[in-house]
């Protein structure tokens, strides 16, 4: 294979309004559903059973996770709208959904592409700050369970806030505006319903995250961190794939970060025979439940243990962010 054939098709539009497809406007609108979700579970709160509203706070959970490596994941990397200020304003909007800063997320997912869960170097530390090997011993990935449920008390806001300036584009600024919101609306939900926030809505909120987490582990255990084209794991499951935009082709989406989640499905086929010759790992199930793989490698067996030489025709045509 050439470094021609594993160039990457880009859709277009004569759309006013959307930068990439027209396609585009179903993430948006599931990005605004999950919004009205949000917001929703507070006005029901005081008028539902017990039982319904833990059904509907577990569901808040899984939109979460679903948002983060979904919606918000493609508009990082191919934003929805020509204009720059619609889609500052979308950004706010997932930002009050998911409770945390997407202009942040972005930070913090650009620094995930340029060390793909990368091991530590001779300093115990790693460039990718999500990185399942950053808080690893002996080479080996961290515990799946740890990574989950500590991930979300680990990010370093001081070193996100210098990766926004060094940006420019005021993206500090814009980041700063999207805590505003969030905390904002969190405050005055607490000012009318304390016991709302505290007592049900944080915990959804963390199991949310933690599930991303989860996520984010399986999209990168049993890869391989010195193979460009083997930097993630995949798995191909339709309905899956269907609600996470396409996520769910990882190893692909590492390799190639611009492609559009619309153009995914082709641009596995493109590589398929490439893959299967540099054995990139894919599994069956989604990867929140990737830990029920029946092939899943176990620690210290997860990915290669040396460096390996880059195929020429991978070389030759690097990934964009």
């Amino acid at each position: 294979m050439s470094a021609d054939a594993i160039r990457i098709e880009r859709p277009t539009t004569d759309s006013k309004v959307f930068a990439h497809t027209r396609w585009d406007a179903v993430p948006t609108a599931t990005g605004l559903f999950h919004l009205a979700y949000f917001l929703g579970l507070f006005f029901l709160y005081p008028h539902a059973p017990l039982w319904i509203m833990l059904i509907l706070g577990f569901m808040y959970s899984l939109m979460v996770n679903a948002n983060i490596n979904g919606v918000g994941h493609n508009f990082i990397h191919n934003p929805f709208f020509r204009s720059k200020l619609l889609n500052r304003l979308f950004a706010i909007t997932q930002s009050v959904a998911c409770c945390f800063s997407q202009t942040m997320y972005d930070a913090v997912h650009m620094q995930h592409h340029k060390g793909n869960s990368d091991r530590q170097d001779e300093n115990g530390d790693t460039v990718d700050w999500l990185s399942i090997y950053r808080h690893g011993h002996d080479g080996e990935p961290e515990s799946p369970w740890r990574y989950v449920f500590l991930s979300f008390f680990r990010d370093d806001v001081g070193a996100i806030r210098k990766e926004l300036h060094k940006r420019g584009k005021n993206d500090d600024v814009w980041g700063n505006l999207e805590l505003a919101a969030f905390a904002i609306t969190l405050l005055t939900m607490f000012f009318f319903n304390w016991r709302y926030v505290i007592f049900y809505f944080l915990p959804f909120w963390y199991l949310g995250h933690c599930f991303s987490y989860l996520n984010g582990y399986y999209r990168h255990y049993g890869a391989n961190p010195d193979k460009p084209i083997a930097w993630g794991v995949s798995s191909y499951g339709k309905i899956y794939n269907w609600l996470f935009f396409y996520n769910g082709y990882h190893a692909e989406h590492h390799f190639r970060p611009k492609v559009h989640w619309t153009k995914m499905e082709k641009f596995h086929q493109s590589i398929a025979n490439l893959q299967k010759q540099e054995g990139v790992r894919t599994i069956k199930r989604a990867h929140m439940l990737g830990f029920l793989d029946p092939d899943l490698p176990k620690r210290g067996q997860a990915g290669s243990t040396a460096p390996q030489a880059m195929p020429e025709q991978l070389a030759a045509s690097p990934p964009k962010f």
